[in-house]
């Protein structure tokens, strides 16, 4: 019997509950890239146009099945979903610099924004939103941080090239850093409608 890849990936896809690469799909269908390429692409096309409960969406070189956007607040309300703490504005500007400028030190973050950051990085890698990826070639060898996939996928971006551009090349000073660029300040009001925000301990 001739498999159907597209519903072979929405079954393996909502068997995992997270996101799955595309390579380990691959291997695990053994069908060439192009073939699965195309199978997601109508597998993600179709679930928009059906007008299902649930989408694809692309995080870096994954995929991931999530509910549809429209259908939270009824999700919410059914299941309890536990609340959220939304970011502070200082969490905020934190994730907008590492977003930005990554991979960056604390230290970096902190001439740029001109206050102490260590509890807006340790609030930001609870979540999921930053992560350790390296230590700088500098003396002392400083943490390097950067975004992660669980940023990607909470903010709606298939990879970095989607986020918005600064207004100017350069990195502004400190107090002309806006709190945060639209598309996480945006998700991060939605955030805030679940609960309290977190507070700078600084």
């Amino acid at each position: 019997m001739e498999t159907n890849i597209e519903a072979a990936v929405e079954a393996i896809l909502f068997s995992t509950g997270d996101a799955v690469g595309l390579e380990k799909l691959r291997e695990a269908l053994d069908i060439p890239s192009e073939e699965l390429a195309a199978a997601v692409v109508r597998l993600k096309d179709r679930l928009a146009c059906e007008g299902r409960g649930i989408r694809l969406i692309e995080v870096g070189e994954s995929v991931q099945l999530c509910s549809a956007p429209e259908y939270f607040e009824y999700i919410q309300k059914t299941v309890q979903m536990k609340k959220q703490m939304g970011l502070s504005a200082a969490a905020l500007e934190t994730l907008s610099i590492i977003a930005y400028n990554q991979p960056v030190t604390k230290g970096r973050i902190e001439f740029i924004r001109g206050v102490d950051c260590s509890y807006s990085v340790t609030k930001l890698m609870e979540r999921g939103f930053i992560d350790e990826v390296g230590r700088a070639d500098a003396p002392g060898r400083p943490i390097l941080y950067a975004t992660t996939e669980e940023f990607l996928r909470c903010f709606g971006l298939k990879n970095l090239e989607q986020l918005p551009p600064l207004p100017e090349k350069q990195t502004p000073p400190a107090a002309e850093i806006p709190a945060a660029p639209d598309i996480i300040a945006d998700v991060a009001a939605q955030e805030a409608a679940d609960g309290p925000p977190d507070t700078e301990m600084n």
